[in-house]
């Protein structure tokens, strides 16, 4: 069964704010003592600081008061399950009103839709519970429409009923097929299997969607007051783009876990599962796989700082579990845990640590190809830790794995940014400086001032070779904005999707009590987009993204999810071009972009992958499903003969052999984890299409060395 795909994108927010947006706590008449009032502090604060420092002047009016609106009520109820018409007929006495109310600090719509949001879900409990408690009639013959941007809303408490009714209908015939199925390929292997009824299949899977929908609004539960006001913060600030967004404490650390590729604690990765916190994956070489006790599934029941008396974490939220049980570097914790393997509980004491998050950082891998050798750089984010100068970056990591490289006879890199969402700028203008010698990198610009040019002024050039910049839809943000200069100085073919996500904006990460120093308790953080950035062309990446020199079907390419496909995305725009000289690197470049051009529309992988993305957006656009089972299970089937045409579209498998560097082959003596996670990704190199076809871009490459052409 298809569900909306919705898709966010990491961002940029890496330059300090310097402004005047300072806020005088005596402009509004606020206790700070006072906790309830936390809301209309954190309005009244956002609402200036946005004001002031946004990079678009927006006019807080009504059409700004209709987006808060349906973003706040799409927000709680996306599917539609808890408000009906006649809950909206009362909210929308605020449609046009929010505008008013921020302004004068009033959360009078917050309270409205969220005290009924309240009720509603209180309510759901037992309307799942009750439809779930008998079968369901799979022979009437009904449809349920799952887009639900076009499904109105429903019209009173009856038909929100029949809304749920329909839903859980389709949950439970998607587990019946399920289980069919399964059973039909047991009966293959085992003509002596025992097959169930249909009865019997229908009463387990209804069993198994009350489950799964108990353990929902367990979670849904543990959500407190705010989380939701969150939503609605969010509602507020996502008004003037969709990239500026609230972020309480807790989300701006995972943000900081992200962007440095390093946390402190056990390395341990959790879950919530019912009413217990399991153990989902431990992180390679982190305090816990050292310690060698804690393993996955097992169940944390209690936590203890060192000696102290341990805290019963079952029962408690996530987010509050994990407080407990991460700490700084070189600080005690005791977990009691119960044991997957034979249920008994044991205390396990482990020293917390910095713990490394390998799959953030830079990886290579050298490849032979007609007697020369090449390498695949994959850079999956450009990471950074503002905090710690002498902590690893992207930046020093790829200058460190380039040199590594050329003492190994590389002639030719393939920097590979697919699926990149971007990270510092900072380091996208260093990196970028590693491959030219000096000059303008990305323009920048707040609002209401001229642009910016930000240059690369090191003459040292740490590569010289050709080179190859792979992207997709993905690539986004500071991906885009190397992918950019290396095609303005023609310094690299860029080669991926038709073009990149086309996030062309710089956002800032704003502590809010630092504009209301009087509140003493922590009011979050303020990611705010406050400059657009620019080619040494001139042209924005808003919207437009980078298109690719040569670009190559994929299963992505007929969908929507870039930036121009985003509810109110800046607009794409110009400024002037900076001074730049182009290293025109290659004497065959057009050639070059040709042959490959011709290659892939011959090939015949190629063409089943465009025809494959034509038909993932078919049924991407079919939203309707019906109810009867018999025509649910035919549809089903028609649709996996559909599929079947397409089974071989990512057989492909070349002829080459993927190896990792020396200094990495000798920490696999000592690290078979590494080893066994290298071993997976060359295999997958050597299957995929796009890596083998930038192979064949770049053993085509004729540089231009001071009046020669010199061939990889």
């Amino acid at each position: 069964m298809r569900t909306k795909f919705r898709f966010s994108i990491p961002f940029l927010a890496f330059f300090l704010l310097i402004s005047s947006l300072s806020i005088n706590a005596s402009e509004v008449n606020i206790d700070v003592n006072n906790d309830p009032e936390k809301d209309k502090v954190l309005i009244y604060v956002l609402k200036n600081i946005l004001t002031r420092g946004h990079f678009v002047v927006k006019d807080m009016n009504d059409d700004f008061s209709e987006v808060v609106y349906n973003s706040f009520i799409d927000g709680l109820d996306p599917s539609k399950r808890y408000f009906t018409q006649q809950d909206l007929k009362e909210f929308s006495q605020y449609k046009y009103q929010i505008d008013n109310q921020l302004l004068q600090d009033d959360l009078s719509f917050y309270k409205l839709v969220y005290g009924r949001f309240l009720k509603k879900i209180k309510n759901a409990k037992s309307y799942y519970g009750d439809l779930l408690a008998q079968p369901f009639n799979f022979d009437e013959n009904e449809t349920i429409d799952l887009d639900y941007e076009k499904v109105p809303f429903a019209k009173n408490d009856a038909e929100l009923m029949d809304y749920w009714r329909k839903q859980l209908k389709l949950q439970t015939l998607s587990r019946i097929e399920e289980q069919t199925d399964l059973q039909k390929d047991k009966l293959e292997k085992d003509k002596n299997f025992k097959v169930k009824s249909f009865a019997m299949i229908e009463k387990e899977a209804r069993k198994e969607v009350l489950k799964n929908m108990d353990d929902l609004y367990i979670r849904i539960e543990e959500l407190e007051h705010d989380d939701w006001f969150s939503t609605f913060l969010n509602s507020v600030v996502g008004a003037f783009d969709p990239h500026t967004t609230y972020m309480d404490p807790n989300i701006k650390e995972r943000f900081d876990q992200t962007i440095s590729g390093k946390l402190e604690g056990i390395g341990a990765r959790l879950q919530k599962k019912g009413i217990y916190t399991h153990v989902s994956d431990l992180v390679i070489g982190g305090p816990a796989s050292k310690q060698g006790e804690l393993e996955p599934d097992d169940i944390i029941l209690k936590v203890a700082q060192g000696d102290e008396e341990p805290v019963d974490i079952v029962g408690m939220r996530l987010d509050d579990a994990i407080k407990f049980i991460k700490g700084p570097k070189g600080t005690e914790v005791r977990l009691t845990v119960k044991k997957k393997l034979d249920g008994s509980i044991k205390v396990i004491s482990i020293i917390r640590d910095v713990v490394q998050l390998d799959e953030t950082f830079v990886k290579s891998s050298i490849v032979e190809k007609n007697g020369k050798k090449y390498a695949i750089i994959d850079l999956p984010s450009f990471y950074i830790d503002f905090s710690d100068d002498n902590y690893r970056d992207s930046a020093k990591d790829m200058e460190k794995e380039i040199e590594r490289l050329k003492t190994e006879g590389v002639v030719g890199l393939i920097v590979d940014l697919r699926n990149n969402g971007g990270g510092s700028l900072k380091t996208a203008i260093e990196i970028s400086g590693l491959f030219i010698d000096q000059g303008p990198i990305v323009q920048v610009k707040y609002r209401g001032e001229d642009p910016v040019v930000k240059k690369d002024i090191d003459p040292q050039v740490q590569w010289e070779g050709s080179v190859v910049v792979l992207v997709n839809e993905f690539s986004a943000s500071a991906s885009e904005i190397f992918a950019a200069a290396m095609q303005d100085y023609k310094r690299a073919v860029i080669l991926g999707g038709n073009q990149t996500y086309g996030k062309g904006t710089v956002q800032n990460i704003l502590p809010i009590n630092q504009f209301y120093p009087k509140y003493e308790k922590d009011l979050g953080f303020l990611k705010m987009t406050i400059q657009k950035f620019y080619r040494v062309n001139g042209g924005s990446t808003q919207q437009e993204g980078v298109y690719s020199d040569i670009a190559m079907p994929s299963r992505y390419s007929y969908m929507k999810f870039g930036e121009r496909d985003l509810d109110g995305a800046l607009a794409w725009d110009k400024v002037p071009q900076a001074k730049y000289t182009q290293t025109n690197s290659y004497a065959n470049f057009n050639d070059v972009v040709y042959n490959s051009k011709e290659r892939i529309a011959n090939d015949t992988n190629f063409k089943l992958v465009n025809e494959y993305a034509k038909w993932l957006k078919k049924s991407q656009d079919e939203t309707t499903f019906s109810l009867n089972s018999k025509t649910f299970f035919a549809e089903g089937e028609a649709k996996e003969k559909e599929a079947d045409k397409f089974k071989s579209v990512f057989d492909y498998k070349s002829n080459l052999t993927f190896l990792s560097p020396k200094y990495e082959q000798d920490l696999f003596k000592t690290n078979q984890d590494l080893a066994d996670k290298r071993i997976a990704w060359h295999k997958n190199l050597a299957k995929d299409m796009y890596v083998s076809e930038a192979l064949n871009v770049l053993s085509e490459l004729k540089l231009r060395e001071k009046g020669k052409i010199v061939k990889n």
